[in-house]
């Protein structure tokens, strides 16, 4: 098994698990990504989702299937594909996502990272974005979550340079949110998730979609924004909410 979904309580993760080629990522396992994170979408008691790996995030797509599955223009448009079909189920699962970063996240593993919500790294993370080194041009859903992450002068080394750069560097410019020790990243990953899947459903769902639309390019309020507003108003949140805040008492989302 090379992907495995685990769930304790609110918080599921997805372990990247092929130890052997530091996690790189096969056709096969792009491909199985969509129906992991549609388990996920349809478990109503998971809200907060952690993808990992273990010593390794992950080394990027698998090279070795370059020269087979990813052969000649036809094989490299269906690989791709598959990529991104990967890529695009973790952006859009709807509940908050973190990447807990571990050693080597390049190539493909940086795109997994991006894809999530948020990214919290061991001091000795590694992260690369190679496409320049293999004559591949990245994604432009995939350009853009970086552009968005770093700004589009990093976006433009990272990509042009195809270099790897160390966590202190990936936290200054904004690709992770956090650095911590490599022994202390796995209580931090459990601490955010626990306080995130503590916190109001409707507000995170709400938050995320919001967000979501003004990094897509939307500037104002519509009805669809309008209506998370009202969904939130009349949502059992709301009310156990505000009855916390009058009792003075941690609510029970």
């Amino acid at each position: 098994m090379t992907l495995r979904l685990d769930t304790a309580g609110p918080v599921a993760t997805l372990t990247i698990d092929r130890p052997a080629k530091r996690n790189a990522m096969s056709y096969a396992m792009w491909s199985a990504l969509p129906g992991l994170l549609a388990e996920v979408r349809r478990d109503d008691d998971v809200r907060v989702l952690v993808v990992r790996g273990g010593e390794h995030f992950s080394a990027g797509a698998d090279i070795s299937e370059f020269s087979t599955l990813r052969h000649g223009a036809d094989g490299a448009a269906r690989y791709s594909e598959a990529v991104h079909r990967g890529e695009r189920a973790i952006a859009t699962l709807g509940k908050p996502t973190v990447a807990a970063v571990t050693g080597f996240c390049v190539g493909g593993g940086c795109e997994i990272a991006l894809a999530c919500d948020l990214r919290v790294a061991a001091a000795d993370a590694r992260f690369g974005i190679t496409p320049a080194k293999l004559g591949i041009v990245y994604n432009f859903t995939s350009t853009k979550r970086l552009v968005d992450a770093v700004g589009p002068a990093w976006a433009k080394q990272i990509l042009f340079t195809g270099e790897i750069i160390d966590a202190a560097t990936a936290l200054r410019i904004g690709l992770v949110n956090e650095v911590h020790p490599p022994d202390a990243l796995e209580a931090r990953v459990e601490e955010l998730t626990g306080t995130i899947a503590a916190r109001a459903r409707v507000s995170v769902r709400g938050a995320k979609q919001i967000v979501d639309r003004i990094t897509d390019g939307q500037h104002d309020e519509d009805d669809a924004v309008r209506a998370l507003y009202d969904e939130a108003v009349h949502s059992v949140d709301y009310a156990e909410g505000v009855a916390a805040f009058l009792e003075k008492r941690t609510p029970r989302f």
